[in-house]
């Protein structure tokens, strides 16, 4: 595993999440259209079982989204993504305890998701939408800045890169910049590559072999790959036939020094984290 660069205590909201060690966080979509799981967690009630589930099962966050983000997804309202996420965070944060992440892009959701409990800010737009940068600058929560070109509805339409390892790589610092001039600073910053975001599988399967060089940027990372459509091509799986290939990139990913895995699967991955962790704590 690589040595680790920064601070391994990371404030979040009235929670500390510990680096020192892998961390699983578990996927709650609270969308009708999501591509794994999209409905089933879309009422406040179900969304608080499965959270407390997850959480029972090993997971120290809960990443919280009220807008799919998978290729071809429609857009939606802030008032709409809004009225999806808040009562879940509140009930969240008022029953367990968790981290919890907001998988966002809209300044509102931000806001107001920080003032209900949340303790972190997951933007797979790395803060670029107008207004993110100063809405999380204002909630003093760290965040998650993830590499995307395009949007989600265009994302896939022929993606193209000359180096993708390096140029994910300066995006991501660019986008480093962005959020130190806007008042957040480097130590609140979370990377993630963004797999299977503008992205073909070459360019995923590569990225993923050469994950390291991201570690120069000085940055926690945080690896999102579960039942995604890398592995159904891979392996020739569908969505629910994917748990396998999940687990063995969750191993590969701990491996190369991810601190973070955001699953669907959390009992699973959490084996897996901490068999690795067995492994490479022995003599």
């Amino acid at each position: 595993m690589k040595s680790l660069q920064y601070p391994t205590r990371l404030p979040c909201g009235n929670r500390v999440l510990d680096l020192a060690q892998p961390q699983v966080m578990g996927i709650l979509n609270v969308t009708p259209d999501s591509f794994s799981d999209g409905g089933r967690f879309s009422g406040r009630d179900a969304a608080l079982r499965h959270a407390a589930e997850m959480v029972a099962a090993g997971a120290t966050l809960i990443d919280v989204g009220g807008e799919s983000t998978r290729p071809g997804a429609r857009a939606v309202s802030p008032a709409e993504e809004l009225e999806r996420v808040a009562p879940v965070v509140e009930a969240i944060a008022r029953e367990l305890d968790v981290v919890i992440s907001l998988d966002t892009s809209t300044p509102a959701v931000m806001r107001e998701g920080a003032r209900l409990g949340a303790g972190m800010i997951n933007d797979v737009r790395a803060l670029r939408r107008d207004g993110a940068l100063n809405a999380a600058a204002d909630t003093g929560l760290p965040v998650c800045l993830m590499h995307m070109l395009g949007e989600p509805g265009n994302m896939q339409q022929d993606p193209r890169y000359g180096n993708v390892v390096q140029e994910v790589r300066d995006f991501l610092a660019e986008r480093m910049q962005a959020c130190e001039a806007a008042g957040i600073p480097v130590d609140r910053v979370i990377l993630d590559p963004g797999f299977g975001f503008a992205k073909t599988l070459a360019h995923n399967l590569s990225l993923f072999k050469h994950m390291e060089a991201l570690h120069e940027l000085g940055r926690p990372l945080l690896v999102g790959v579960s039942r995604k459509s890398m592995i159904g091509q891979a392996l020739g799986r569908e969505v629910h036939q994917r748990l396998y290939g999940s687990l063995a990139l969750a191993a590969l990913a701990v491996a190369k020094g991810a601190c973070i895995l955001r699953v669907h699967d959390v009992a699973e991955t959490v084996d897996t984290v901490r068999m690795v962790a067995a492994v490479q704590a022995a003599e």
